[in-house]
């Protein structure tokens, strides 16, 4: 009786949130539950008769358990996330509205995972990657893998630890464990033909020495070995082969799994979202997801907001990419020249506490391939001028470059420099993302985040202003 109480009173809190514009609601009511009765979460996930599943990564972690829940939705009924709200307050609020759900699906925010796995104590964790991000909140890479080691030591046998074995410190910290997927890829005719400059985890886990990489797919993410001790990348139970890259519109590839291959098709671009795919896929399968669930749920999932999302301003298109640290931002601008090269662009920085404070990381991003046929940048947000100035320093002629701080007035004028019927391409920092999207949704062109069943879909009403 007396959860049932906070979790009233907590949801009353979250309506108000909504009723004043203060926000979505996502994340206030779990905050107030879990400062009330710290062990809320642990009591409601025990609730839910066939437990919960953790998806946790720097990059992709919202697409992932999108994904996921795409395939498992029309078997099972799920408690997710959706909102993207991962920290420990948004889980208590998702759980809070568990009310019928069987499985808590949960995307988790990479430095609350060892606290959340701790108190929902999970059926299954799914460990995407680990690239650099946030360093004055997290740290260098090894303070979060040194948690997340502890973190899987401390889960109970039976939890399934779902792996992508192509990032040498996840297949590392999953080794000790028997009740282990790993996941990875296996096209060499997709690798890049040289390891970035920005690869983060390039030395061996066990000994030390530089790895050698015999492909090189997203970041430090590939096929490696370590010529000093003989470390090399674990077999794979997961993986996908024959990857066919289609431009901005979509990827194919075979799916290899212990129960057969299958052909996936994926309304996606990119090779970071065949890992997402993988990682969805592998999940799925070890919750009991047969290969045509993943082959019908991938085949019908679109993109989740702010993540490559198409939002129509009436003659023109906004293309939405959140770019959040040096790897994603780079693979999201190899992602675009795969297609036409935009010509004009928006990117927006932020530094707020959500983003990051230190953004020194803009120095790693490779923008100078955009360089060439860029004809207008419009740089916005709170380092705005920084920003600016990294494009400046990279080559791109001050004629080129307007400075916009103010994340509506910058959209407008990059619809303004748009041909109509065209394009115009956004790069967001994560609440710069926040914020456009907040300014799309009141002009009609999308519903709010948490209101859509489907936050990618278009809401009807009218088109932007002129």
């Amino acid at each position: 009786m007396r959860l049932e109480v906070e979790i009233a009173l907590a949801r009353a809190a979250g309506r108000l949130s909504r009723l004043t514009g203060k926000g979505g609601g996502t994340t206030l009511p779990g905050k107030l539950l879990s400062r009330v009765d710290p062990a809320a979460v642990t009591r409601l996930a025990a609730k839910l008769p066939h437990g919960s599943a953790l998806v946790s990564a720097t990059n992709g972690k919202t697409t992932t358990s999108a994904m996921a829940a795409e395939i498992l939705s029309p078997r099972i009924r799920l408690a997710h996330n959706r909102s993207g709200a991962n920290l420990m307050s948004g889980v208590a609020s998702t759980l809070m509205d568990s009310a019928g759900a069987e499985l808590a699906l949960l995307e988790v925010d990479e430095g609350a995972l060892p606290e959340i796995a701790r108190q929902v104590r999970p059926r299954a964790v799914c460990l995407g990657n680990l690239f650099r991000d946030q360093l004055d909140r997290y740290g260098e890479l090894e303070l979060i893998a040194e948690r997340w080691r502890a973190s899987v030591a401390g889960l109970p046998s039976e939890t399934v630890v779902i792996v992508n074995a192509d990032d040498p410190r996840l297949d590392a910290l999953a080794r000790a464990r028997d009740n282990v997927v790993r996941f990875g890829l296996s096209d060499r005719r997709v690798a890049r033909d040289e390891l970035p400059h920005a690869a983060d985890s390039t030395y061996c886990v066990a000994c030390g020495s530089p790895l050698v990489y015999e492909a090189s797919y997203v970041g430090h993410l590939g096929e490696y070995r370590c010529p000093e001790c003989g470390a090399t990348r674990s077999g794979l139970d997961v993986t996908a082969q024959g990857i066919e890259l289609d431009g901005l519109e979509r990827t194919r590839f075979d799916l290899v799994t212990p129960q057969g291959p299958c052909r996936v098709a994926l309304e996606l671009p990119g090779l970071y979202n065949v890992y997402n795919a993988l990682a969805a896929a592998s999940l799925s399968i070890a919750l009991g997801a047969s290969l045509d669930d993943v082959v019908t749920g991938l085949a019908r999932f679109r993109p989740s907001f702010g993540r490559f999302e198409r939002i129509p301003a009436g003659d023109r298109t906004i293309i939405v990419l959140l770019i959040k640290n040096q790897t994603g931002a780079n693979e999201a601008i190899r992602t675009l020249l795969t297609g036409d090269a935009p010509a004009i662009a928006v990117v927006l920085l932020n530094d707020e506490i959500a983003d990051g404070r230190d953004v020194s990381w803009i120095w790693d991003v490779d923008f100078e391939p955009l360089f060439p046929g860029l004809d207008r940048l419009v740089a916005g947000g709170s380092r705005a001028e920084e920003l600016a100035l990294r494009f400046k320093y990279g080559g791109l002629d001050e004629s080129r470059i307007e400075v916009v701080r103010d994340i509506g007035r910058a959209l407008d004028r990059g619809l303004e420099l748009t041909p109509p019927g065209g394009e115009l391409v956004v790069l967001p920092t994560y609440t710069a993302m926040l914020g456009l999207r907040d300014i799309v949704a009141r002009r009609g062109l999308v519903r709010q985040y948490w209101e859509a069943p489907d936050s990618a879909t278009p809401a009807p009403g009218p088109v932007v202003p002129s």
